[in-house]
């Protein structure tokens, strides 16, 4: 009973070993058929190195080249005194289609023929063109932005359609980034700019200030506007040489709305408007003149008996 175990382990034993021997042997063999497989393809591994290696040394000797051919170009552009939109969209094409040719030139230095390449990209370029309709539409848009000129970089836009507004401050191949006034960017495909319609705020010098404010029926009328003409003569930002109008705007349910209508510079706006809201409400506290807040007056009868 004893013999026939041992009998049993010795096989075992001996049948481990000959799987590992004969593991090793094709291990052995494996190494071998591939050294003789890079033996003989040294020159073709070596050649191919030297293309991965030349295709290396050409894209990195033409990024440098493409971005001295960029800052040539931007600086002929500047002292051609041309928009900054129009400099930034050109740098953008000339970047793309750089990048493209010296795609190109290092498939062809690794034996593509440049004919079967040409015609791989232009089979390629009708597919992605159907695919990105969008983005050709933003391309148009941006081209349109440079030839129509409805806003430069600098101006302060809204996009009427979402209501989103801000200072122009990058006109891109696809899209315009715009600069909020609290320092959010927004970004905004050239399609919607060019198909919908938008507001230019400070293309021109001058925007007229158009401001209602409301006071009580008992005041006086008179009074309160002579106020109001003598606030805005005293604003700094009031052009003064330009038409200056204090009016009855409209008789509301709660109170006589006065309007005041005057121009200023265009960058000034804003804290011209602030202001002299400001300074109108302090003199009417001033002189007594009630800015009424919204009341309904209720006439109760009397009971009958």
């Amino acid at each position: 009973m004893e013999d026939g175990a041992v009998n049993e382990v010795v096989q075992t034993t001996q049948d481990t070993v000959d799987e590992v021997v004969q593991t090793t042997q094709n291990t052995v063999d494996e190494v071998g058929r591939f050294t003789s497989y890079i033996q003989e393809n040294i020159p073709v591994i070596i050649s191919f190195g030297l293309k991965v290696l030349l295709a290396i040394l050409i894209f990195c000797v033409g990024r440098i080249v493409i971005k001295w051919i960029r800052k040539i170009v931007v600086k002929s552009l500047e002292r051609s005194n041309v928009d900054k939109g129009v400099e930034q969209f050109v740098d953008s094409v000339l970047k793309f289609a750089l990048y493209f040719v010296l795609i190109f030139t290092i498939l062809t230095k690794f034996g593509v023929d440049a004919t079967s390449v040409a015609a791989v990209i232009a089979s390629a370029g009708v597919a992605v063109g159907l695919a990105l309709q969008g983005s050709l539409s933003n391309f148009a848009g941006g081209v349109l932005i440079l030839l129509l000129k409805p806003f430069k970089v600098g101006d302060y836009i809204i996009e009427d359609t979402n209501q989103n507004e801000g200072t122009v401050k990058e006109i891109q191949i696809f899209y315009t980034k715009l600069s909020t006034v609290d320092n959010r960017t927004i970004v905004i495909p050239n399609g919607m700019l060019t198909n919908n319609s938008l507001t230019n705020v400070t293309e021109k010098d001058e925007r007229q200030l158009d401001l209602r404010i409301g006071i009580s029926y008992s005041a006086d009328i008179r009074k309160a506007k002579e106020i109001m003409e003598k606030v805005l003569l005293k604003e700094p930002s009031v052009l003064k040489e330009a038409q200056i109008n204090v009016f009855v705007a409209e008789l509301s349910e709660s109170a006589v709305l006065l309007g005041v209508r005057a121009w200023v510079k265009s960058d000034e706006f804003w804290p011209a408007k602030w202001r002299l809201l400001e300074n109108i409400k302090l003199q009417f506290d001033e002189n007594g003149i009630e800015i009424p807040y919204p009341q309904m007056t209720v006439h109760m009868g009397e009971e009958r008996g």
